[in-house]
C-alpha cells in the first residue's frame, strides 16, 4: 500500500497555478524529500494532504484513504509539523503534549517525549516564552505522539541551529527505523541527502524529477563535478565554460574556484577553453555532483 498518491493534483488560486497535475507515489517506510524553491508549491501540496486546501482538479490519498473525502481517516494515522504553526500562548511545553496524546488518544510519557526533542528542562515554562527553534522542537514532539505510521512534516529544521538540526535528522532516521514512512519538505539540501531514499523536486508547481539521488546524478550524464581552481577568473570565463559541450552548470566560487557540473567527456574540453580564454588552472579535481548540483540544474536556483 502507499503511504502517499497523488493523482493530477493541480491547485488553482484565482490565475495563479500553484500545483500543475502533481503525480507521487510515496511507499510505506520510505523517506521522501520534498523539494523546490520558495513559491514552487510545497506548502500547498501538503495542505491538499491535510485537507486545509482542496485540489482544483486530481485526488490525493493517504493509506488508500482520500484525502478530501475521507480526511479523518486519511489524517488519523499521521503526525504533522506544519509551516509557520504557532503554539498556544497560556500552556506550557508539558501541556502541549498532552494535548496532543488527548487529540490522539494515545498513551504517552510527555517527559520521554520532551527529553527525546531535547527541552525537558523547559517543560514547565509558558510555550510563548520558548525561542523559534525551541517551539520548532516542541512541535516536533507533538507530531511523534502515538507514534504515527507517517510524519508529514513542512520545513521541520526552520529555526534550529546546526546541533538541533543534526539532532531532528536522527530522530527521524529513529522513526523511519521503527517502520514510520517520513515526508518533509526542505531547502536546506544536505539534510535531505543525508536522510532521503529517494527525493522530489518541484518548480513552478509543476514535478520535474522524482528519483533517489543517484538515479538524479544518472540523468543529469553522469553527475560529475569538476571543480577548477583558476589564476584569475576574468569576466566572461564562466559564460565561455557554460558554453562547452556537455557543461550542464557552471558556478564561480570564491578565490577565484569554478565549479562545473558536466559529463565525463567534457572535462578535457572545459580546460582546453580555459587555456584559450588565457587563465591558467592552477588545480582541479572532479567529484559527485552533491544534491545542490542538481536542483540547481533542475530548476536554475541557487
Amino acid at each position: 500500500m502507499a503511504a502517499i498518491e497523488a493523482d493530477e493534483v493541480s491547485k488553482r488560486y484565482g490565475t495563479e497555478q500553484a500545483l500543475d497535475r502533481v503525480d507521487l507515489t510515496v511507499e510505506e517506510g520510505e523517506t521522501f524529500g520534498f523539494l523546490g524553491p520558495n513559491g514552487a508549491g510545497k506548502s500547498t501540496f501538503i495542505n491538499v494532504l491535510l485537507d486545509f486546501a482542496k485540489p482544483t482538479e486530481g485526488s490525493a490519498s493517504i493509506f488508500d484513504n482520500d484525502c478530501q473525502a475521507d480526511g479523518v481517516d486519511a489524517r488519523d494515522r499521521i503526525g504533522v509539523l506544519p509551516e509557520g504553526y504557532s503554539v498556544f500562548d497560556r500552556l506550557t511545553g508539558r501541556q502541549h503534549i498532552e494535548y496532543a496524546m488527548a487529540s490522539k488518544d494515545a498513551d504517552a510519557e510527555p517527559n520521554a517525549i520532551l527529553d527525546r526533542v531535547g527541552i525537558l528542562d523547559d517543560a514547565d515554562r509558558q510555550a510563548s516564552d520558548y525561542s523559534k527553534g525551541m517551539a520548532q522542537r516542541l512541535v516536533l514532539g507533538m507530531a511523534l505522539v502515538g507514534e504515527p505510521d507517517l510524519l508529514l512534516l513542512d520545513e521541520p529544521s526552520t529555526g534550529l541551529d546546526p546541533n538541533g538540526a543534526a539532532e531532528m535528522r536522527q530522530i527521524l532516521r529513529e522513526e523511519n527505523e521503527r517502520g514510520a514512512t517520513i515526508f518533509f519538505s526542505s531547502h536546506i539540501l544536505e539534510q535531505v541527502e543525508a536522510v532521503c531514499d529517494r527525493v522530489g523536486i518541484l518548480q513552478d508547481g509543476e514535478l520535474v524529477a522524482v528519483d533517489t539521488i543517484e538515479g538524479l546524478r544518472a540523468s543529469l550524464g553522469g553527475g560529475t563535478k569538476l571543480v577548477i581552481t583558476l589564476d584569475r577568473l576574468d569576466d566572461g570565463v564562466i559564460e565561455r565554460v557554460r558554453g562547452v559541450d556537455g557543461v550542464e552548470t557552471a558556478v564561480a566560487r570564491e578565490d577565484s574556484t569554478v565549479e562545473v557540473t558536466c559529463t565525463n567527456d567534457a572535462k578535457m574540453d572545459i580546460l582546453v577553453e580555459l587555456h584559450g580564454a588565457g587563465v591558467d588552472v592552477v588545480n582541479f579535481r572532479t567529484e559527485e555532483a552533491s544534491l545542490e548540483d542538481m536542483f540547481i540544474e533542475y530548476t536554475g536556483s541557487r
